[in-house]
This record gives structure tokens, C-alpha cells and sequence, in this order.
């Protein structure tokens, strides 16, 4: 993680608080400028960055810890929906001049934590300084066997279209913490507005059942710009159509009573981002085995729809009759 631009001392620190998560050999304690990844033989490494920034994906006063799980869970849960297995991430750490080494110290243990809960170790990086705000990318790596990884391409007519988790509650999360006296969560207990602003500030990637999506989905795509959005694009590569059927979406306790006091929530919950569930396509042949080890997983699944031939996403509302949503999913441009 060199940078000559820094001091000597200050460089070493920054080392040191993070060489306890570089447990692969392969990182070679990183004291070199590279590391070594050597994946399973006959198996593809798989390859996934992203960078979260902060007023953009977090905010400014969100714990340190919290923002380092989320940096490096929004990469794992790209690397479950296409089916691989954790090898490692690299990490470039943008931080202010004024950053005080508290947040950076937490900021190094929450991502110990990750790291080890997991199995993704630290191979290297680099830091460096901005008079802009923290910036965080990571670059997560995983293997498949080869030829396996589950693309957006794949989709057949007749598959199923299932989602993991619940869908909504990290964009309804948000708007809690930006409007908490939004009428539409009066009624909610204490429990249900931890739970919407807690998945927003942490997303729960969904790899404990990357190998069940590998062996059974035929495509397959993480759900972080909305829902809607998401299944239109893997549609589009796969060249189907998809029928979303909202009423079948799984939403929590919480995002259900924000629905009922607010149906026009509806188009949040289906299109706000940063969800981090998957959504993928199943065979009807293949379902059960899919909810067999998503349920040994303790993770929820649902079937909210079906693909067919044709082109783009039709999505039956609540009262079953076709909707269009103002904005399709979420985007930074």
C-alpha cells in the first residue's frame, strides 16, 4: 500500500493497522508493491470493483466500521451473484488531510471484522490523500469452475424470477434518515426504523448461497440500483422479457406498515437501490433445490415473477394491473 508522497512513519502506521487482515500468504504481509493470488486449478478468477464515497453512499457522521463493511460487502455481493467463491479484495483508501487516526483505527477493525466473518482476506492496496471527501474502492476477487460464472445472459422463457431477502428496505432506510418525520413512518416502532436505517447501513451480501446460485440459477444479478432496474437490464442482455408481480415482492415488517400508511411507496420500494439481495432466474425444475439451500442458509427466497419471450420488464402492481415507474433504478449520472 505504498505511496512515496507520504512520510515514511506515516505510510507505516497505515501498514500496520491493516497488515493484521493480509492473512493470505499470497499477500506477502504487504511488504511488497504486489501480491500473488493463486485460485483453485481449472477455475476462473472472477473480478468485481466498486468505490463508495462519502455524502454519495454514506454519510459523513456514519461510524467508521460500519463504512468499511459497507465498502466491502457492496463488492462481495456482486461476487454471490454470479456464483463465486471469496479469494480477496485490494483497497484504495482516499482519506482528508484532517482525518483523525480514531476513525481510520476503527475504519481498519470493522474491515478485521468483515474480512474474518466472510473468509475474504486483505491483499494490498494503496492510500492516498484528498482535499475531497473519503473515498473508498475496493476490488474483490473470487473463483468459479471455469466456464461456471452465472451471468445476466442466461434467462430463459419459462424460468422463474426469485429474489433473496426482503426488497425495499435500505431506500426506505434512507429516507427515514433524511425525512424521520415523514408521515408514512409514524406507526412504526422503535424495532422496524432500526431495522430500515440498519440495512442501509449495512448491506447483508448473500454469499452463503453463491455455490446454490452457480449449480441452479440460469442468470442472475445483484440488486443495488432497484429492483426493477436491475431485472430490466438482465432481461435486456438475456433477451427476454420479465413479468415482476409486486404484490409477491418480500418486504419486512417495517416496509410493509410504511407501504399501508403510503402506497405510493411502492415505487421506492421497487426502484430506490441499495438493496444488495439477488435476483436471479430459475428453471421451475431447479427451485426447490435453490430453496433448500437458501432455507440451510437461513437466508429467504421468493419467487416474484416469471420471464417470457419478448423484450423489456412489465411490472403488475398491487392492485394487479400493469404499472410504470417515474424512475426506473437508481444511477449516479
Amino acid at each position: 500500500m505504498a505511496d512515496a508522497r507520504k512520510s515514511h512513519s506515516g505510510e507505516e502506521r497505515l501498514i500496520e493497522l491493516f497488515r493484521p487482515i493480509a492473512t493470505n500468504p499470497g499477500a506477502l504481509a504487504l511488504l511488497d508493491d504486489a501480491a500473488v493470488v493463486a485460485p483453485p486449478p481449472d477455475s476462473d478468477v472472477v473480478l468485481k470493483t466498486d468505490a463508495i464515497v462519502a455524502g454519495v453512499h454514506f454519510f459523513y457522521d456514519d461510524p467508521a466500521d460500519a463504512v468499511a463493511k459497507k465498502a466491502l460487502r457492496v463488492n462481495l455481493s456482486d461476487l454471490a451473484a454470479k456464483g463465486a467463491e471469496l479469494l480477496g479484495f485490494l483497497l484504495t483508501l482516499v482519506l482528508p488531510a484532517d482525518t483523525d487516526e480514531k476513525w481510520i483505527t476503527d475504519f481498519a477493525r470493522g474491515l478485521k471484522e468483515d474480512a474474518e466473518k466472510f473468509g475474504c482476506p486483505l491483499y494490498g492496496g494503496d492510500t492516498d490523500r484528498t482535499p475531497g471527501p473519503i473515498t473508498i474502492s475496493i476490488a474483490a476477487f473470487g473463483h468459479v469452475p471455469r466456464g461456471k460464472m452465472v451471468r445476466r445472459a442466461g434467462a430463459k422463457p419459462g424460468d422463474l424470477l426469485i429474489v433473496t431477502g426482503t426488497i425495499g428496505d435500505a431506500a426506505l432506510g434512507l429516507m427515514l434518515r433524511r425525512e424521520p418525520n415523514n408521515a408514512a413512518f409514524a406507526r412504526l416502532d422503535p424495532a422496524a426504523r432500526s431495522h430500515l436505517a440498519d440495512r442501509y447501513l449495512l448491506p447483508r451480501p448473500r454469499n452463503a448461497i453463491a455455490v446454490a446460485i452457480r449449480e441452479h440459477a440460469s442468470a442472475s444479478i445483484d440488486v443495488s440500483d432497484g429492483l426493477a432496474g436491475d431485472l430490466t437490464k438482465l432481461a435486456a442482455v438475456s433477451g427476454v422479457a420479465a413479468r415482476l408481480d409486486a404484490k409477491l415482492v418480500p418486504l419486512s415488517d417495517g416496509a410493509r406498515a410504511a407501504l399501508e400508511a403510503d402506497p405510493e411507496l411502492i415505487e421506492q420500494i421497487l426502484s430506490g437501490g441499495d438493496d444488495y439481495e439477488i435476483a436471479a432466474t430459475v428453471p421451475e425444475s431447479r427451485l426447490g433445490a435453490l430453496q433448500a439451500a437458501a432455507s440451510a442458509a437461513g437466508i429467504g427466497l421468493t419467487t416474484i415473477g416469471r420471464i417470457e419471450q419478448g423484450e423489456g420488464i412489465v411490472i403488475r402492481g398491487l392492485d394487479g394491473k400493469p404499472i410504470t415507474l417515474r424512475r426506473g433504478s437508481f444511477s449516479h449520472f
